[in-house]
């Protein structure tokens, strides 16, 4: 037939593009027994079969398309490998192909070029892509398939590259943290994607913020896969990796997040601390976003708690940061905030101790913003969660912990408060949340009402103050006076803090502060912190007013 070539192939051509699906078909096997019966001819004439298949390969009859994908690699392997190329856009979106057969096809075909094709150390950063693309196969069979290929393409460029991995197979040791449940894979495997990895990230990056969505899941997917075979050989694409994860994390689609979020993890586990948590911290401090959080709570959760301890402090203070956790009032910002608390939590466990007050200052800024109201359940759990891996009893012993520090920090800047400031929810959230706590901290707690409830002060600011004095002193032996210490500063209450704030003066606003200012001396006087002889002593004050 070899003198005929020229013809046949002319003919296939035609019968490829016929109307007819059973044509097409018939004409398939055609070209695949064509292939196989003139090896040393039919390359010549091989790039003219290229076109017509690929018009064909996205028929509407699977069992055409299936037909399709087989005589391509036939062609592929007995043809001109330069075609390659020329099929692989084609190729890839048959992995989208509903059909399960047509997907198996595809993966039987890669499979082979990557084991038989003699050009296919050229392709390897091509053809690999697509191969590992087969393992998150919705179906067991062609999974267990893609993964029978890999595992003897690994094996055998192992063969191939014997003298160059020589010391890798005689010395490389395991890891010593490596995900739960995962099996590593082979050196072979290895190295091929670690090899190749520096030609197939640009493009894979590109794909996961594609428009199409099925695109971008599974380039997310193969994102994670790749990351697992390269291990520590991520470091050197760190900044690529961490520039897409941060898009990619407030996608739209669930499934890319999740894929992302596994993918951070990954370089948690691989990738030292010293370069990974380097690059998130100083991109988080340079412009705070929830994604940045998102991917460090991510690589935390991944890496080892004996290696992240060194690094808790700075993670502490870019998280306790105020340009940092007092960004955004977003509900989605403050979870994420609570989210990295959490692991930090659960992966460092007693080493947490060193970065307690940093904590404490994240959990009091997300319970202090009125739109997450709904996390407060969340940041108890998280609180307790943190006093039980310091051996302390609740979330009351934390606040007893740290609670002169807690009011240092909020009253740094009480003289400029107003209604709108953050330090005001904050301080709130630590009076009514510590309990009987606030009463060890009087002295800094009394000093900020007295600044803050002056008259020349924002009315706004004054009336919720008030409205907290009143809430504290209701209960005042279980709050403000659990030390039995509020009378001491009792004169300073009344005549600094009430009395000023009682003067008549026009308007409803002054008409409200006047009104919330005398809730607080009912509660005064209504809250047995007083007794009857200690009232009566204040006679003098009532009757000035």
């Amino acid at each position: 037939m070899a003198p005929y070539l020229n013809d046949v192939v002319r003919i296939l051509q035609a019968t490829l593009l016929d109307d007819y699906a059973e044509v097409r078909r018939e004409s398939c096997r055609c070209v695949v027994a064509c292939a196989q019966a003139m090896p040393e001819h039919f390359h010549m004439q091989s790039e003219s079969l290229i076109k017509p298949l690929m018009q064909t390969i996205s028929h509407q009859h699977y069992r055409v398309r299936v037909d399709v994908i087989q005589a391509t690699g036939a062609v592929i392997q007995s043809g001109n490998g330069k075609s390659v190329d020329d099929v692989l856009s084609h190729l890839a979106q048959r992995f989208f192909d509903e059909i399960p057969k047509v997907r198996q096809a595809v993966i039987t075909v890669i499979g082979e070029w990557l084991l038989h094709l003699r050009d296919r150390y050229s392709f390897f950063h091509k053809l690999v892509p697509l191969l590992l693309s087969g393992f998150t196969d919705e179906i067991p069979e062609n999974m267990e398939l893609a993964w029978s290929y890999w595992e003897k393409i690994g094996l055998q460029w192992e063969k191939e590259n014997d003298d160059d991995l020589k010391d890798k197979i005689d010395f490389s040791l395991a890891p010593s943290h490596y995900p739960q449940g995962v099996t590593r894979p082979g050196l072979g495997c290895r190295e091929l994607v670690s090899r190749n990895l520096y030609k197939i990230l640009p493009g894979l990056c590109h794909d996961i913020t594609d428009w199409v969505e099925g695109t971008r899941v599974k380039a997310s997917q193969l994102l994670c896969i790749l990351l697992l075979h390269a291990e520590d050989h991520i470091t050197q694409h760190m900044e690529l990796l961490l520039r897409t994860l941060y898009r990619a994390c407030m996608d739209e689609e669930k499934n890319v997040v999740r894929n992302c979020l596994k993918a951070a993890e990954l370089i948690g586990t691989f990738v030292s601390p010293k370069v990974s948590l380097k690059l998130i911290t100083s991109a988080f401090e340079k412009t705070p976003m929830p994604s940045h959080i998102m991917i460090l709570t991510a690589v935390i959760r991944g890496s080892p708690k004996e290696i992240l301890k060194p690094h808790l402090t700075d993670i502490g203070n870019a998280l306790s940061k105020e340009e940092n956790c007092q960004r955004s009032e977003e509900v989605f910002y403050m979870e994420q905030l609570l989210s990295c608390a959490q692991a930090l939590i659960e992966v460092c466990q007693e080493d947490c101790k060193e970065i307690s007050l940093q904590l404490m200052k994240v959990l009091v800024t997300v319970m202090a913003i009125p739109s997450s109201q709904h996390l407060k359940e969340k940041v108890e759990e998280t609180m307790s969660s943190l006093a039980e891996v310091q051996q302390l009893d609740g979330f009351l012993s934390l606040y007893k912990q740290h609670i002169t520090q807690l009011m240092e920090w909020v009253s740094v800047s009480h003289d400029c408060w107003t209604c709108f400031s953050p330090e005001l929810l904050q301080f709130t959230v630590i009076a009514t949340h510590s309990g009987p706590v606030v009463g060890e901290a009087l002295h800094d707690f009394i000093h900020i009402l007295k600044t803050c409830l002056q008259p020349n002060k924002d009315s706004q600011m004054r009336l919720k103050l008030f409205a907290l004095l009143s809430q504290l002193l209701q209960k005042g032996n279980e709050t403000v006076n659990s030390q039995g210490q509020f009378l001491s500063y009792l004169e300073t209450v009344i005549k600094d803090i009430l009395a000023p704030n009682l003067q008549w003066h026009a308007g409803r606003t002054a008409a409200a502060i006047r009104t919330t200012a005398v809730s607080c001396l009912w509660a005064l006087i209504h809250c047995e912190i007083l007794s009857p002889k200690e009232v009566n002593s204040f006679s003098p004050i009532r009757c000035t007013l």
